[in-house]
């Protein structure tokens, strides 16, 4: 690579850092926050919800990565055209190349790095996501650890406790339990405790009330009582994985006794395509900065930020992109679609760089721009008290 080369990719391998690392700490914060509730529901550590943190985060590299390549392109192209580089590399002969070639070559290796998380990493760690989740909640006795208060343990299902005692023990229980919609049962008691495999609640020295559909209420006192929590416990002790915590390896060979992959086939043929798919965005987002602003123009000439419009662009190919794989899920026809519209706007903007013809925008647009300018200026000119 030639020494200008290396000068641009570290340029804008710096400003890809600075745009990449920022966003990736905002997204990160906001989505650890949605599951403050392993600490404060469960009673884990702080050690194992960072760990939780921890293992969220590279789920979240695939989508901002490409959007913070697309800033750092733009904006150090941008710097260096205002800086009139871009004009002296013109003026010494340089071939465009020399430009573009170094910048699509990162695009390329930040494809292969893409493809790599999301086809192994991120599944790898929304697996353990899920794992540590549902080993979180699979105990009863931790899911109501907070006093005082009702936790829903399942739908129709709510625990209250007044006191938490050492060695699992319980005081002041009261279960409602309506999932069997033919009959209510509402449990009272003054202490208990959860065996320690979390098989069954132990109840003492309460009652059970019982109302049937007709309205009739039938109480039973009792000394001692097992409530059963096996299925319950082993329900909630399950993670259950979706398309999107799957490997590569399964998407392409998928289970056919899989109870998930049963359900829903068509998501898991989906996700196989929308990960081959979102690799092409780092190298297709590169392209198409490339097609905005990689030429040297002058001050004076009126357009839009390079950078809002190549956002603009991007989000454009990365909606329709996820828009097509929802469709996909419903209809395996469209599974084309995931790849046509990436390689679409990739090789236009490739072919426009090799042409090197700007794009426009139509006339119309371009002519209502002009008269808005001028209204403009003439206001301003007013306001400041000077004829336009």
């Amino acid at each position: 690579m030639k020494i200008l080369e290396k000068y641009i990719v570290k340029r804008v391998l710096l400003m890809f850092l600075t745009a990449l690392l920022p966003v990736l700490a905002i997204i990160w914060t906001t989505q650890v926050l949605q599951r403050i509730n392993l600490v404060t529901d469960s009673g884990q550590s702080a050690g194992s919800f960072m760990l939780l943190a921890t293992m969220i985060l590279p789920t979240l590299v695939s989508t901002v990565l490409p959007f913070a390549l697309v800033i750092g392109v733009t904006q150090t192209l941008t710097t260096m055209n205002n800086d009139s580089e871009l004009a002296v590399i013109d003026a010494s002969g340089a071939p465009r190349s020399i430009v573009n070639k170094p910048l699509l070559s990162l695009g390329v290796g930040l494809s292969i790095f893409t493809f790599v998380m999301v086809g192994f990493v991120e599944p790898s760690m929304r697996v353990n996501v899920r794992q540590m989740i549902a080993t979180a909640y699979a105990d009863l006795l931790s899911s109501v650890i907070e006093e005082r208060t009702f936790r829903q343990i399942e739908p129709g299902l709510y625990v209250q406790i007044t006191e938490r005692q050492a060695s699992r023990g319980l005081k002041g229980l009261l279960i409602a339990d309506s999932r069997d919609p033919q009959t209510e049962l509402i449990y009272y008691a003054r202490e208990g405790a959860v065996e320690e495999d979390g098989k069954a609640l132990v109840m003492q020295d309460g009652e059970v009330q019982r109302k049937a559909p007709d309205g009739e209420v039938t109480v039973i006192r009792f000394d001692s009582y097992a409530f059963d929590l096996s299925e319950l416990s082993e329900e909630r002790g399950q993670a259950r994985f979706r398309a999107k915590d799957r490997d590569l390896f399964f998407l392409l060979d998928p289970d056919p006794l899989d109870e998930e992959y049963r359900k829903k086939p068509g998501d898991y043929h989906a996700e196989l395509h929308r990960r081959f798919s979102v690799s092409l965005f780092p190298l297709v987002f590169v392209a198409v900065s490339l097609m905005i602003c990689g030429d040297a123009r002058s001050h004076r000439e009126a357009r839009l930020h390079p950078m809002a419009s190549a956002l603009v662009l991007s989000l454009t190919i990365f909606w329709l992109t996820n828009y097509a794989t929802s469709m996909a899920e419903d209809n395996g026809a469209l599974i084309p679609l995931l790849y046509a519209i990436p390689l679409l706007a990739g090789m236009m903007a490739l072919v426009s760089l090799k042409l090197n013809k700007r794009p426009q925008l139509p006339r119309f647009v371009r002519d209502g721009l002009d008269r808005l300018s001028v209204t403009v200026r003439r206001l301003l000119s007013r306001f400041a008290g000077r004829p336009a």
